[in-house]
């Protein structure tokens, strides 16, 4: 049962471009592809956090386990 990562979905919702996200969160675009693709094994909370504060939304709005 894998870990699904929806934060395309978010990013779509709410408008906001990998590059505009990758600035505001202070990640490189290249990670924030990785952890958008499901590719990653893992995140920080600190990157979680920051990534939902620029998104408004909750952790499980962008992971999902099935």
């Amino acid at each position: 049962m894998p870990i699904i990562v929806n934060l395309d979905v978010m990013m779509a919702k709410r408008k906001i471009s990998l590059n505009e996200l990758s600035e505001r969160v202070d990640i490189t675009p290249a990670n924030l592809s990785i952890l958008k693709t499901g590719k990653a094994k893992a995140i920080r909370f600190t990157t979680l956090e920051a990534i939902c504060e620029v998104l408004d939304c909750q952790p499980g709005d962008i992971l999902e386990f099935k």
